[in-house]
Order: structure tokens, then sequence, then C-alpha cells
């Protein structure tokens, strides 16, 4: 499996294109916010002749799914989203108005993410892991061959994701990544929503929540 970074949006948020030997390809929190992000992502697809064929939201606050609609739209594809997140989806206009923001509407999560079972795409799967505390129904892709994790707002080199928004619970938050996270390889590396890599054994040893 091989991964490609986008950093788009006014929150600088992370967008992931996952793709391996067969071509096909799944799209992790597309952020892309106006046309020319769009077009970015789109370019990279095309010279790469790749066929997106999922659709995927870790979480569902409005910085990672500024682009589902036109994403969905362009490569006929279903949202797959935890249920426990359908509540932020449908926030997502509320959250746009707060920040003054233009959003084109989500389509709803009709494929749902649930804890420990895999979502495939060509020869790769992904498992799902839940990891509640920053949004209700946040969840990371785990792939455990590569040792690479999907991450999301869950876990960043030297924090962790916020708790202050609805559905937001440090508490938890700590407990799951303590519980579900910190509990696999050291050297696992994690692809984080916003900043840069880290690994499962740097933040264990150096991450100041913990």
């Amino acid at each position: 499996m091989k991964i490609q970074k986008f950093t788009f949006n006014p929150f600088q948020e992370n967008t992931y294109l996952l793709y391996d030997e067969t071509c096909e390809a799944a799209i992790v929190d597309p952020g892309c916010y106006n046309k020319n992000e769009q077009q970015q992502l789109v370019d990279f697809i095309d010279r790469n002749n790749l066929k997106p064929k999922l659709l995927l939201n870790t979480h569902a606050h409005i910085d990672h799914i500024f682009g589902n609609r036109f994403i969905a739209e362009k490569y006929n594809l279903e949202l797959h989203l935890h249920p426990d997140d359908r509540t932020t989806l449908e926030a997502g206009e509320r959250s746009a108005l707060v920040y003054g923001l233009d959003y084109d509407p989500s389509p709803e999560g009709t494929q749902e993410l649930k804890e420990g079972e895999f979502i495939a795409f060509g020869n790769t799967q992904l498992e799902i892991i839940h990891v509640p505390g920053h949004a209700p129904g946040h969840v990371v892709f785990y792939h455990k061959a590569k040792k690479r994790i999907i991450g999301g707002d869950v876990l960043f080199k030297g924090s962790i994701g916020r708790t202050d928004l609805p559905g937001g619970n440090h508490e938890q938050l700590l407990a799951n990544i303590r519980q579900k996270l910190f509990t696999l390889d050291d050297d696992i590396l994690v692809y984080t929503g916003h900043g840069e890599e880290t690994t499962i054994g740097v933040e264990k040893r150096t991450n100041p929540f913990f």
C-alpha cells in the first residue's frame, strides 16, 4: 500500500489517498475546499491511473468533509462513516456557518464502519479501530502488514485531538489511545489529520498528555 498526503483547506487538514499495485484506491477525509484543491487530488489520481473505490471518513468534523460531496459525485462512491458520527456529519452546515466558510453538504454516511471489521480495496485490507473521544464515531484505519495507521485527529506528534467540541470527551480519548493504540507495536507509523507523521513508540515515550 502506498500513501499520498495532501494538505487542504484553511484548517491545514491532511487528506490521504491510499492505493496499491492494482491501482485501486481509497480516499480518506477529503478536505479539498476549493476547485484548485479538488483538481490537485484529481490530477494525482489521473496521472497514476488510479481507480477510487472507497470514500472513508475517520470522523465528520467540517475540515475533514469539505470534499465529501465532490468525491462522491466525481467517482460515484458512497460515504463510509461510523454510525456514531452521523450527528457530527449532520452538523456540517452549522459548523461552516460558524466559521464563515462555504460548504457543499456531504452525502449521508450510508456505509457503516464498525470496530474490528476490515475494509478492502485492491489487495489491501484495513482494520477499523473505533477510538472515540475527539468525536463519538472516530475511527482509525490500521494496515498491519505495512505498520501504518491513518489516524485522523486522535493522536498527533506531541499532542492529541481536541476534546472541547460537541461529543468530545478528554478522559475517554486518553483511555482509548492507551488501550487501543499504545498496545500496538512501537514502530507503527501514524499518519495524522494535521501536521507531521509520528510513531506509536515516540508518542508513548514523549507525548506530554501521557
